[in-house]
């Protein structure tokens, strides 16, 4: 049935489905639009690193350092490897993920810290079911924070107290190496606004991170916790907005 009323939608034109929601676009909600890819270095110990699709190399992320975030890009259909390769001349390979990409989705390669001391690639996916006249943010978290184990966070108001019973947490037992909400499933729909963002060990309030942030509606927001030997946690937590470039830091408070 849902997928009879996506097409129904799709027959609308997209001028009239602009209509009913907010800046992103529409045919990503009626799952017509070409898959879009985007790639993450989160990863402070490993060097430059490209991505290659099929063992080409991509123009969207090349010789990119710890930080650099790409914003989303249209991919062909069709299943393809993706790896990440180092940027010098031995181009050792970081890891690799397989994408068979549907339309209307929306992937995310992370390259993260391994538990060995070395590096490794993760896969997102997001199918995207927004609701066509919804203007809500999308948020995610990825854990690449390898030796802080499952965490949960907190989005709340401005001074609210997460040690009340009624605080539950925004997302909830993100692994390592994880996202959460898992790929797969949808992000948090969330309004825009100006939050607190705690992030603690998953089931407990202990926190590892307290931020603030403020964003609009219709963002897109990747929360990435990553290790910081200089933090007494061992944890920080940096943000990617999508349009916005690189990996951002979440003011701490």
């Amino acid at each position: 049935m849902k997928l009879l009323w996506k097409l129904m939608m799709a027959a609308i034109p997209v001028a009239m489905i602009s209509a009913c929601g907010g800046g992103d676009d529409a045919a990503d909600r009626t799952d017509v639009a070409d898959p879009v890819v985007r790639f993450v270095h989160a990863s402070p110990l490993a060097p430059n690193v490209t991505l290659y699709r099929n063992d080409a190399p991509t123009a969207d992320a090349t010789n990119a350092p710890y930080k650099f975030a790409s914003d989303y890009v249209d991919i062909d259909m069709g299943s393809a490897t993706w790896s990440v390769k180092t940027a010098d001349p031995t181009a050792t390979t970081v890891g690799s993920v397989n994408i068979d990409p549907s339309r209307g989705d929306k992937y995310t390669i992370v390259a993260l810290p391994a538990p060995n001391n070395g590096n490794t690639v993760a896969l997102i996916m997001d199918p995207y079911n927004k609701p066509l006249g919804s203007t809500s943010t999308r948020v995610r978290l990825m854990n690449a924070a390898v030796a802080s184990g499952s965490v949960d966070i907190y989005m709340v108001g401005v001074g609210s107290d997460i040690n009340s019973a009624s605080a539950v947490p925004t997302v909830a037992a993100t692994p390592y190496g994880n996202a959460g909400p898992a790929s797969g499933n949808d992000s948090v729909d969330i309004p825009g606004g100006t939050y607190d963002v705690y992030v603690t060990s998953a089931g407990t309030k202990t926190v590892l991170f307290k931020g603030r942030i403020q964003f609009g509606d219709d963002n897109d927001l990747l929360f990435v916790s990553v290790p910081d030997a200089s933090s007494s946690t061992g944890m920080n937590l940096l943000v990617k907005v999508d349009g916005t470039a690189g990996l951002q830091q979440v003011t701490a408070i």
